[in-house]
């Protein structure tokens, strides 16, 4: 079975924070679980880039906004026969816990993070090149050598009241993911351009191509239309240059 690449270009500043937010999360739960101190060393890092970026932006009630229509929606589907009933449901009541949990005004994502003495002091030094070296931070060092038992444990505890942003963004970014019917397109010499209709809200292009082909999407967007171009690159330290070629694309327009 061939394999293949999928490139994303979100359309607006509120998806493009919940890509992000994903992104940081992916990490933080690959290097979280292992045992050396580098990967507990990348985990925290991305942690705290989670948590400067949902106090940059109004997470909570942006999620709660999105949470709720697709409540909404799927609860129309219910008398759909060709649906299936059991996940549905199971869906909705994930979704009501996520809701009943950001909607409660003491709940702050990112506070275990914040009243915690060292990772507040990492938080301070890390945006320094080389900041957190063990001469600059001995407390830190200290931790990074205690028994991976305990290092694991207090990630999950700085983790723990970033998870049901986490968990929401999941659902979120799926609907989102699947809310259109993939279709195929050809970019003549490597360009393609296409118009959004004015009654739809496209939030995210996808395009998906081949894990062997030689090139890559640029994608940019705004209200009106958006732009793919394929760029090749044989040598990274070449300039990337649009391909003269014809390139036959999976082409995902995401509508929330």
């Amino acid at each position: 079975m061939e394999k293949n690449t999928t490139y994303e270009q979100p359309l607006n500043e509120r998806v493009r924070t919940f890509l992000r937010l994903e992104h940081l999360f992916g990490i933080a739960d690959h290097h979280s679980p292992q045992d050396s101190q580098w990967d507990s060393r990348i985990a925290i890092s991305c942690l705290l880039e989670i948590l400067d970026l949902i106090s940059r932006s109004d997470i909570k009630s942006d999620l709660i906004k999105e949470l709720e229509r697709h409540a909404t929606t799927l609860n129309v589907l219910k008398n759909n026969p060709g649906v299936d009933l059991q996940r549905l449901i199971d869906i909705l009541n994930n979704i009501n816990v996520y809701l009943s949990t950001l909607r409660d005004s003491d709940f702050q994502p990112g506070h275990n993070l914040k009243q915690d003495e060292l990772t507040t002091s990492i938080k301070q030094r890390i945006s320094i090149p080389g900041g957190t070296c063990n001469f600059d931070l001995p407390a830190y060092h200290h931790w990074l050598h205690k028994p991976v038992q305990s290092r694991h444990e207090d990630l999950k505890i700085w983790k723990q009241d970033l998870s049901v942003i986490q968990d929401s963004l999941a659902i979120v970014l799926l609907m989102l993911r699947n809310s259109t019917t993939p279709v195929i397109e050809n970019a003549e010499s490597g360009f393609y351009q296409q118009p959004i209709e004015s009654k739809l809200s496209c939030q995210l292009i996808r395009v998906i191509l081949s894990e062997n082909c030689n090139y890559f999407p640029e994608i940019s967007g705004g209200k009106h239309r958006f732009t793919i171009r394929f760029m090749e690159q044989p040598s990274t330290a070449a300039r990337p240059v649009q391909t003269k070629s014809a390139v036959e694309f999976e082409l995902h327009c995401c509508i929330l």
